[in-house]
């Protein structure tokens, strides 16, 4: 299926810190989380060891919110969470 990243999901992913690489991986290989509105959640937790924001973090969590249109995966939003998470 086609993936149309929405060009209001490619600026969230720059101010929020990830990319249109991750953006697709989560969509593909992410685990499933709620969502409203018919839409459909994905997350993936990647090791992130660095700085942001002059703090230090271990993990970063990136949220994917997609609908589906015919033969089409149309993004809505991305969210992307720093921390540490149990995977």
């Amino acid at each position: 299926m086609e993936i149309k990243i929405d060009p209001h999901t490619l600026e969230r992913a720059e101010e929020r810190g990830t990319n249109e690489s991750e953006i697709k991986e989560v969509i593909h290989t992410g685990f499933a989380i709620p969502a409203k509105y018919a839409r459909i959640g994905r997350a993936k937790v990647y090791d992130f060891k660095q700085n942001r924001h002059n703090k230090y973090y271990e993990q970063k969590r990136v949220e994917v919110f997609y609908l589906i249109d015919g033969d089409k995966i149309i993004t809505v939003t991305v969210y992307v969470f720093y921390g540490k998470w149990e995977v």
